[in-house]
């Protein structure tokens, strides 16, 4: 028998069907994808292939002949390309995987967590100290409000302009109604609880249901906003006087307060916090009954 040498010089058995392939990278599909191709002889593959000789019983030699060209011969063979994730790790990259692992841990443990609410409460994060609750300290934050009020409305451009303190509550409604109210002095004219009417006090904390406000007695005082009226007062021109010592001095009276501009609060409609309000769209519309 004539036998032959093929690659590498090894000896070839010409029994053996003479097969070559090649590789297709990148024509079809997902770019990238590898296609290994086996084209073998029409020749060769219909003598030996055992392929052909089970679809030759079945069918036609012409349908035998096609079937095995497109599912056989022709069938591409996927191939995953290899990359450096596919490979085994040595010692060395687990050892600097796993230092980076603890790094990120110790890290994490290092980042401070948030407060929770109940953690604020202990800790009292949000209440005003006693050596704090003056009624003096907060008369400042009063005057600065009373100007901030003042620009909302306009008053002082009116000023300016000759027009005097002229609002209407159509155009002051929704300025009000978002507008800030740290600092303004504040006075209870009517609530459900008879013995919150007459309090007064300025605004040093608002939450969504309550008004926090310092009296004149030094004292703290909490009142709800529901069920509850309040006033406060606006004045037309700057009504403040400085003495000689350079104190303010900004006690009101009965005169100066009958030029001055009246407002009216109904707190169940500012059950909010002062953010929400800032952006919240104001709706007209009657008050309900307190």
């Amino acid at each position: 028998m004539e036998k032959t040498l093929g690659e590498g010089g090894q000896k070839k058995d010409p029994t053996i069907p003479n097969i070559t392939s090649h590789a297709i990278l990148g024509t079809r599909g997902a770019p990238g994808r590898v296609y290994y191709n086996v084209a073998m002889s029409s020749t060769t593959l219909g003598r030996f292939h055992i392929a052909h000789e089970l679809l030759a019983r079945a069918h036609s030699p012409a349908s035998a002949a096609a079937l095995f060209k497109e599912k056989i011969q022709q069938k591409p063979l996927f191939l995953k390309p290899t990359t450096a994730e596919d490979q085994p790790d040595n010692a060395r990259e687990s050892r600097r995987r796993e230092r980076a692992k603890k790094e990120e841990a110790r890290r994490k443990s290092k980042k401070p967590r948030p407060l929770s609410a109940k953690q604020k409460r202990a800790l009292c994060i949000y209440e005003i100290p006693e050596s704090e609750r003056k009624y003096a300290i907060y008369e400042p934050m009063h005057r600065m409000w009373v100007g901030y009020i003042r620009e909302i409305l306009g008053l002082d451009a009116n000023a300016a302009r000759g027009y005097g303190g002229y609002v209407i509550p159509k155009s002051a409604g929704p300025l009000l109604a978002s507008a800030d109210y740290h600092g303004a002095l504040l006075e209870v004219v009517r609530s459900r609880c008879v013995s919150r009417v007459g309090l007064k006090g300025i605004v040093v904390k608002d939450t969504k249901f309550t008004f926090e406000l310092i009296t004149k007695r030094n004292e703290l005082k909490i009142v709800p906003k529901e069920h509850t009226i309040f006033r406060f007062r606006i004045p037309l021109a700057d009504e403040t006087l400085t003495g000689e010592d350079g104190v303010e001095q900004g006690a009101m009276t009965a005169d100066k307060q009958s030029n001055s501009l009246v407002f009216e609060l109904h707190g169940t409609a500012f059950e909010n916090r002062a953010p929400e309000r800032a952006t919240k769209r104001v709706k007209l519309h009657l008050p309900p009954d307190p």
